[in-house]
């Protein structure tokens, strides 16, 4: 008998038959494929797999031939390097994006994956073999559940301590929202428990208009590395804005650094971006270089300019400033080198995993379907992509910045009648967004814009039944400032403030950083004027493998709902309370207070906006149920729009739900 046919008998005798083997497989009950090669070629697929792909035939297909969506999802490295080591592994709630074929459907799912090395004949690897388990049900239900779980609300504070220290003492409140220019940062923790690192960013406008970009790394961790960091960032920032001037700022940093305890060796990467025009000046001063995406998917380094770390002796001249022109829609990303020294992998080829990670982020084949601009993206699914395998022992930075087209001025003209008030609101709403301009920002310049409107409707024409129009513009600057014009041609009258009335004017004046009104003769035009930035992202690792959540819509309707299941009588509102509601509003308070004869809570927390109108209908509804000896119970979450509101009229209410606390 032939060796081989010896060989197969006696395999089959261990292993079972071929026929009966290969039955097994196809029926296993875990989805499971198989490859070979450096090209990581299918050759093996049972029938859970088919099914949960949605897909038929792939024997003999590549990786990327078969799924060509997983390519910016850094999945093939890792068939990569266990095809490389040998070596298996495992990794848990992996997120990844999968187009099912029978459908067209591009799905996200969470799986346990296991990849195994497959070997040959004589021993050695010639391809991996990979299993998984889908948990994406019981990842959604743990991320559900977290929100609830005392152990996770305790390691959120412990998260929360340790990020509001970094954002206070060392990092900028947030950057810019700018017109030409779209700016995200994010600051990936290396451990909740650990002290703050030496990495820090900063961003800001120029008096030129340009912007500067700045990510630097102060050598250690703690305190002192703390302290350092903030030193160095107040006085780069310094000398930059008052020079716009690359080699005077980081000349000025360097002789600085020999006073600075814990600043030798540091290193910084500047970036002065001219958003109109494109022109890039830099320096990478010991610093890892720019680098530069787009969204059709290309990347490239900048040249290293040659500079070392501050405070080692070293000048810094014309000649350590590189140039370069970044084109409409190009993305420049600043970094620190933690997002490159990650456990296991080569300098090098970290590298090339940042190039080839950011060109599809920035594209948008990655993990499609985030509700993130492309620079918040790189600056949120590059720290996933990344880490999500080989994880990370320092603390990470990323910095990005897209030239973009600027948003157009809104120019709108409004007819001075109530029933106007909720279409401004929308098309406000719509602006701002356009704009980009969010959270706390767009709560204060939606308040004071239409404070000043209802002013206008209210005031302006009181003496005439004809119908009059106003304008509202509203404008993005340079700056980072939104500018809000409200102009009309009536009447001015001045305002009478009381307990309960004629808070509008000082409201809005409180909200933003200044409101100017000038009237004559010929009408009156209130103008707000307001810093407009938004927050770095400050994260935790549990935090990378949640997907950016789509913007909640933003009801114009008035909804007030009884809650039966509440411990006593109790209503939610949702929606806007001005004006043009207010009534509304007042009646469906009274009759679930009966009047004032009976204590009621009100949960205010869906509340889009509470103007000067409904800040005049609590106080007369709290001062109702206060000479009827009852309570009425104003609720609404910090953070919250009623709210800010609220604290800033000082109307009581409660920050904490009263019914939950009675459970």
């Amino acid at each position: 008998m032939p060796d081989q046919l010896r060989d197969e008998d006696e395999l089959s005798a261990v292993v079972g038959d071929p026929g009966v083997v290969r039955s097994v497989y196809e029926e296993l009950p875990v989805v499971s494929y198989a490859t070979e090669g450096p090209d990581h070629r299918i050759v093996a697929t049972n029938a859970e797999f088919r099914a949960y792909t949605g897909r038929g035939r792939m024997i003999g297909m590549s990786l990327r031939e078969a799924f060509p969506e997983s390519m910016g999802q850094q999945i093939v490295p890792i068939f990569d390097q266990v095809l490389a080591s040998g070596q298996p592994v495992h990794l848990r709630g992996f997120r990844a994006q999968l187009t099912r074929q029978d459908t067209g459907e591009l799905i996200e799912v969470f799986t346990d994956l296991r990849w195994h090395p497959r070997h040959g004949p004589d021993g050695a690897v010639i391809g991996v073999i990979v299993d998984l388990v889908d948990v994406t049900e019981q990842v959604r239900e743990q991320q559900a559940e977290q929100q609830r779980t005392a152990d996770a609300e305790r390691r959120y504070e412990q998260a929360r301590d340790v990020i509001t220290a970094l954002q206070r003492e060392l990092l900028p409140a947030g950057v810019p929202v700018l017109p030409r220019l779209q700016v995200a940062a994010s600051y990936l923790l290396a451990d909740a428990d650990t002290a703050a690192g030496g990495d820090w960013f900063d961003a800001f406008t120029l008096a030129d208009d340009r912007v500067a970009l700045i990510v630097g790394d102060v050598v250690g961790h703690g305190v002192t590395a703390s302290a350092t960091m903030g030193q160095l960032r107040v006085l780069v920032r310094e000398r930059l804005a008052a020079t716009s001037d690359v080699v005077a700022a980081m000349t000025a940093l360097d002789a600085a650094a020999a006073g600075i305890r814990g600043a030798r060796a540091a290193t910084v990467c500047v970036v002065v971006i001219d958003p109109a025009g494109g022109e890039l000046r830099y320096c990478t001063a010991g610093h890892p270089p720019p680098l530069v995406v787009s969204t059709a998917g290309q990347a490239r380094f900048l040249p290293a300019t040659g500079a070392g770390p501050v405070g080692v002796g070293g000048a810094f001249t014309d000649a350590s400033v590189g140039k370069d022109q970044l084109a409409d829609g190009e993305l420049v990303l600043l970094y620190t080198d933690g997002i490159l020294e990650r456990p296991g992998r080569e300098l090098a080829g970290t590298s090339v995993e940042l190039a080839e990670a950011a060109a599809d982020i920035a594209a948008d084949r990655a993990l499609r379907g985030d509700f993130d601009s492309p620079a918040e993206r790189l600056c949120v699914q590059t720290l996933e992509l990344l880490t999500r395998a080989t994880g990370h022992t320092d603390d990470i930075t990323l910095l990005a910045a897209q030239r973009v087209s600027p948003p157009p001025a809104l120019d709108l003209p409004v007819v001075a009648d109530q029933r106007s008030l909720a279409p401004l609101r929308e098309r406000m709403w719509a602006w701002l967004a356009g704009a980009r301009v969010g959270g706390p920002d767009a709560d204060a310049l939606m308040h004071a814009a239409m404070e000043l409107a209802t002013n206008v409707v209210d005031h302006a024409w009181i003496d005439s039944a004809d119908e009059h129009t106003f304008t509202v513009t509203a404008a993005l600057t340079d700056t980072g400032h939104v500018d809000v014009r409200v102009a009309d041609r009536g009447r001015w009258r001045e305002p009478a403030p009381s307990a309960d009335r004629g808070l509008g004017l000082q409201m809005a004046s409180r909200l933003v950083d200044s409101l100017r009104i000038e009237h004559d003769e010929q009408g009156t035009t209130a103008t707000v004027s307001h810093q407009v930035s938004q927050p770095a992202r400050l994260l935790t690792v549990g935090d990378l493998a949640w997907a950016s959540a789509r913007p909640p819509a933003r009801t114009e309707l008035l909804l007030v709902l009884e809650q039966p299941s509440a411990p006593g009588p109790r209503i939610r509102v949702d929606g806007p309370v001005d004006a043009a509601t207010v009534a509304e509003f007042d009646r469906a308070i009274r009759n679930a207070g009966s009047t004032g004869t009976r204590s009621l809570t009100v949960d205010l927390t869906g509340v889009t906006h509470l103007a000067s109108a409904g800040v005049a209908a609590l106080h007369r509804l709290t001062a109702l149920h206060r000479d009827n000896d009852t309570s009425l119970r104003l609720y609404a979450p910090v953070g919250a729009p009623a709210e800010t509101i609220m604290s800033l009229v000082a109307l009581d209410h409660d920050t904490l739900d009263p019914d939950a606390e009675a459970d």
